[in-house]
């Protein structure tokens, strides 16, 4: 098994020091990254030091998971925008999507499992079933007022003496499926 890498040694504000930089300068200038990362672990009286090198390797590999974080949020506001969701499928399909991206995070970042807050991923989890039962109830109380709101509707537009095709028409509006 290969040395761990002095990166995942780096003190935990460093770290994110480190990462900020990095996509604050577009995942590049290592030098001066690499200037600034030992200055900070000096002034914190770590015993070693790091290379461009490392840096640039670690850079790489972050910068392709944030391209892929972001092409799958854009994956799942597409499906969005793409399909009205009434029986909530788009969230169902983003939690498991998010479920399985957890899951490829863990492996490809190979995270030491005592390290890894599975108590926060679930919590994530849980959240997000949460929300989409959330999102179930308002849908179907959406549609149960629209509902009400029809057949209230339909008995005033046939007391006004409209024609049937007129009633089917304010029917068709109200249930969103005019065409």
């Amino acid at each position: 098994m290969p040395p761990r890498s002095k990166l995942e040694q780096l003190p935990a504000d460093i770290k994110q020091w480190l990462d900020s930089a990095l996509v604050e300068s577009g995942f590049a200038g290592y030098e001066l990254l690499e200037k600034e990362v030992n200055k900070l672990l000096e002034q914190a009286g770590a015993e070693f030091r790091v290379g461009k090198s490392s840096i640039h390797r670690y850079g790489s590999a972050f910068e392709e998971r944030m391209k892929s974080l972001r092409m799958v949020s854009e994956q799942a506001k597409a499906m969005i925008d793409a399909s009205p969701d009434e029986e909530d499928a788009v969230s169902q399909a983003l939690i498991r999507m998010t479920q399985e991206k957890l899951f490829n995070v863990v492996l490809d970042l190979n995270v030491d499992p005592s390290k890894l807050n599975l108590a926060g991923i679930t919590r994530a989890i849980a959240d997000l079933a949460r929300a989409s039962i959330s999102n179930k109830k308002y849908a179907t109380e959406v549609k149960a007022r629209a509902i009400a709101a029809l057949a209230s509707v339909t008995a005033v537009v046939k007391k006004a003496g409209l024609t049937p095709e007129a009633v089917d028409q304010i029917r068709r509006e109200i249930l969103g499926i005019a065409g």
